[in-house]
């Protein structure tokens, strides 16, 4: 079983990396939706692939997370304070969003923020500007995920940035590359055929899970993936809460009869940004997750940004284990 760690501060360190190996990490994410391979390129050469030999695993994945279509709040000069019942403009002279959203937004639809952290309600649209009332408030940060509920927005399958960063995939020794917003077959095809065109067929592809058109076509999606990823974050973001579990079991048992594996990401362990020690619900997620079939889980702000990234790490790999020996 496949155990990920994404990169990020905490983990950038060699000592921290030698210790995930040890604590039984075989592979690390790097969320390019921040990034770029080029800035990250010199980190994985220094530390990453050496931590990986001396911990004898040269064979140790390196997953990389396009930006792909999603879509994502701007740079702002500074956070903004959203306060609940406040009015606020998107585009134009306002909060800078993708002219997909302004395009597609139309009176009375919610748009959900960093992973529905913030809620929006649309009062006016035009081709340029959304006005929106705040419904759910808190500080606005750059970047955030935005998810326009209930529609579907067009956008491409690989952003410029993305081609950028594949180009350089394989000098940096990429194995997977986590496809993010998978709509369906014809986004895997895109890929495949990129990889291609650089020479890169052995990388695998592994298709994210996070909207509701990917779910309605997962039996075309199924066979074009090396893998799926059931990522549970903006996944979360486009039904009721109460109803994640249910697709999760549902794309898990769909992934078993398909012969295909599937990886489970997105709060496994999220108290350990800020606690040595999970919650019992947090344990039992894992315990669970395993027991449906997943062939890899994955820590994503546990590592990237939490306090305890080793912590974390061990916690994982033993609830894991445990799984595995009732199985």
């Amino acid at each position: 079983m496949d155990f990920y760690a994404t990169l990020g501060d905490p983990c950038a360190k060699r000592d921290i990396l030698d210790k995930l190996f040890r604590a039984g990490m075989t592979g690390i994410r790097v969320n390019l939706s921040h990034t770029s391979l080029d800035k990250c390129a010199p980190l994985l050469e220094r530390l990453y692939w050496p931590a990986a030999r001396a911990a004898g695993r040269p064979d140790a994945h390196l997953i990389l997370d396009l930006q792909g279509p999603e879509l994502r709040v701007g740079e702002l000069p500074r956070p903004i304070p959203l306060r609940e019942g406040d009015e606020v403009l998107l585009g134009d002279g306002g909060i800078p969003v993708p002219k997909s959203i302004l395009s597609a937004a139309r009176r009375g639809q919610e748009i959900a923020i960093d992973d529905g952290a913030l809620l929006l309600e649309v009062r006016r649209s035009s081709a340029a500007v959304l006005l929106c009332r705040v419904v759910r408030g808190g500080p606005l940060h750059s970047k955030k995920s935005l998810s326009l509920l209930g529609a579907e927005v067009d956008t491409p399958t690989l952003t410029d940035a993305d081609l950028d960063n594949l180009a350089l995939a394989g000098r940096c020794g990429a194995t997977h590359i986590l496809q993010p917003f998978v709509r369906n077959r014809r986004d895997i095809d895109v890929l495949r055929q990129t990889l291609d065109g650089l020479g890169l067929r052995e990388v695998r592809i592994m298709a994210k899970i996070e909207e509701q058109q990917g779910y309605g076509n997962l039996d075309e999606i199924l066979p074009a993936a090396d893998q799926v990823c059931i990522a549970r974050g903006d996944l979360g973001n486009t039904l009721p809460l109460w109803k994640l579990p249910a697709i999760q079991k549902d794309v898990a048992r769909r992934c078993r009869k398909a012969g295909r594996p599937f990886c489970l990401v997105t709060q496994l362990l999220w108290s350990m940004e800020q606690r040595p020690v999970p919650t019992r619900a947090e344990v039992c997620d894992i315990y669970n997750g395993v027991l449906d079939g997943a062939s890899s889980l994955m820590l994503t702000g546990e590592t990237a940004a939490g306090k305890w990234p080793v912590q974390a790490m061990e916690y994982l790999v033993r609830t894991a284990g445990e799984a595995l020996k009732g199985e």
